[in-house]
This record gives C-alpha cells, structure tokens and sequence, in this order.
C-alpha cells in the first residue's frame, strides 16, 4: 500500500479539526479546507494536503494571522478593496470572489483588490465559485519573487498565477489556471522530490547559465512561460493584484516557505461578469457550446479538450472512489495530529468499520 484512501467529506472534516485546534477562527477552517479538498479531488494534489505543514509552522510562528478581521472599503459602485488583515489567502480570496459576485449583480462587474493577504491556494477554485453563480471571471495573486523579467537573469516576479473561468450548463465549467513561469514553484518541488533534472529552457543562474538542479533552485531563478508574452501576463498579475491593490509587490512580498518572520503581504485580484447582464444565461450556454463543439470538431475525436475538462474528470472519479494521500504525507500529517490531539480520517475509518 502506498497511500490511504480518504473520503472528501471525512478530509474536510479532518482539515478544520486540525487548524481549529491551531487557533484558527471556523470562517477561516472551512474556507482553506474546503479549497484544500477540491483541490485534492480535482488532482491539484500541490495545492491540497501537501501545504498543510507549512501553515500550521506559519501560524505557530505568529506570521500568519489565525484570527483576522478583513475589512472592505468602498471604493466606486462596482469596486471594493479586502484588506485581508494577514490571515489566508484562501479565505480572502473567498469573501473576495462572493463579494465580487455581489457588485456584479448590481452593476455588471465586479473588482476586489486584496491586500495584506497570504498565499491563495487553487486560482481555478475561485473562479469555479463564480461560474457556479453564472459568472465569467478572473483570479489572480501576485507571490514572493522567483521569476526573472524576459531578458534578464535575476528574480523580480513571482510565478503569480492567472485564472479564467465561464460556466457552462452541465456545471463543468470552464477553468483556466496557470503560473506565469515557465512551471510553478511546486513543480520544481516535485522534480526535486523525485531526484530528476529541470528541463532545459526553464531555470536560469544569475550568470544567465541553464540551472537543471532542482535542489539549486535557490541559487537560481524560472524563465516566464513563452518568453516575452508569459513576461507580459505576469506584468499584469503585478500591476492588478500587488500594485493597485497597495499590497506587496516583487521583493516586498515574502516567501511562504522560507520567511518564518514577516508575513507575506501578497495581493489578488478577483473580477466577476455576470452574464445576465448581456444576455440570458441560455443564450450564453447555447453560444458557448457552440464554441466548444468547433474546438472538438478541430483535431481528431477526444484530442482537443477544454482547459479543465481532465480536472472535471479528476473530480467525479476521486468523489466516487475517495482521495490518495501518499503514505509519505500520511506520515507528517500523523505527526501533527498527535501534536494537536486531532484523529486523521484513515484512523476514523478503521474504527468505524471495526478493522
């Protein structure tokens, strides 16, 4: 056996035990939990149980805030500004995207800048909230610097994700979710958990020689995705979510994994269109679908495939069969359960069956 099998409601459970016995406000459990498990189910697993370590270390240090108060302020009929009062990013980004939703239902559109906020886990999630509310809309974070400008050799962006989402009819929404980099920064922890080189092209030292060593990569700094163009996207992600928030920007924004004394300051931005707006929520899907069938019709059966469709494939068959967690993380997550006095859901499991 090489990893225990989880039920996703057993997971969330799991999950708010162990922050709650942190310190951390229930508003703020249920939203990283709830992040956490639909990344695990949608096969985001680096944006899932993995980073609980990192935050329970952040909170017991004291740079990451268990008991915020975010506040909004006005700042025109269809924008609103989150200052997310240094607690998780995953929380503020939720609050911001339902608080997007709601200008948009009054006025078209719908911005919230955040700042004094943390790291926002699955960009993709945020905007599948709002297509579930009937909205095309966009999430973005910028993040600790790891990225360098196109034409440079040292780190002054971060991978500052990009997510676009749409609905569509049959709930499988449109999700398009990247890091600006050439990979993310939880990439280049898998190589390095897996003992392989970084491919050439994607990592550069400072005296502009390729880097492949994984575990060099502090030494070192990522390429932006597609050159100048992927330059040019995370350029906005800076502008929208660290410069016009007042949040963090470049270096001001601190590293999740290695700064255990400052806190990351990192901003998001979250736009929601609502759709009813410029027609019915029919017409939208009608037209839609026949964008998607065009798509498939463009290359040979079941090779074209829309940017989330594996991730909605993921979700149904992780929600039928139970989530994987590898005995690896079961072993660290056991540790921490033991510390805080909370039962993991594998345990729960045997007794409930009387194994």
């Amino acid at each position: 056996m090489t990893s225990h099998i989880v039920q996703p409601a057993s997971l969330k459970d799991y999950i708010i035990a162990l922050f709650s016995a942190s310190g951390v406000k229930t508003d703020q459990c249920e939203a990283v939990a709830s992040n956490m498990v639909w990344s695990e189910l949608v096969g985001r697993c680096n944006f899932g149980v993995s980073r609980i370590p990192v935050h329970i270390e952040r909170l017991e240090k004291g740079v990451l805030n268990p008991v915020c108060q975010p506040r909004f302020e006005s700042v025109s009929v269809s924008c609103a500004r989150l200052d997310a009062d240094n607690g998780f990013g995953h929380y503020a980004g939720e609050i911001g995207m339902e608080k997007a939703v709601e200008l948009a239902r009054e006025t078209g559109i719908g911005i919230v800048g955040v700042n004094n906020s943390n790291f926002f886990g699955t960009g993709a999630y945020f905007v599948d909230l709002a297509a579930k509310q009937g909205m095309v809309s966009l999430a973005m974070s910028n993040s600790f610097p790891k990225v360098v400008a196109y034409g440079g050799t040292k780190a002054v962006l971060g991978t500052n994700p990009f997510a676009f989402g749409a609905p569509r009819q049959n709930g499988e929404n449109l999700m398009v979710d990247f890091a600006t980099s050439s990979l993310a920064g939880s990439t280049v922890r898998e190589y390095l958990g897996k003992g392989e080189p970084l491919p050439e092209g994607l990592a550069v030292l400072p005296n502009g020689d390729p880097l492949s060593d994984p575990a060099r990569i502090g030494e070192g700094s990522l390429t932006p995705f597609g050159g100048a163009k992927g330059y040019g996207v995370a350029l906005m992600v800076e502008v929208l979510a660290g410069i016009l928030t007042g949040s963090g920007f470049s270096h001001s924004v601190k590293s999740t994994y290695s700064n255990f004394v400052e806190n990351s300051d990192s901003g998001h931005c979250l736009i929601a269109i609502d759709v009813e707006k410029w027609m019915s929520k029919l017409e939208f899907y009608q037209r839609f679908e026949a964008l998607i069938t065009l798509l498939k019709a463009s290359g040979e059966a079941d090779q074209v495939l829309l940017p989330g469709e594996v991730r909605w494939q993921n979700y149904k068959d992780n929600l039928a069969t139970g989530i994987s967690i590898p005995l690896v993380m079961v072993a660290t997550l056991e540790g921490l359960s033991n510390k805080y006095g909370i039962s993991p859901p594998w345990e729960i499991s045997l007794l409930a069956t009387g194994s």
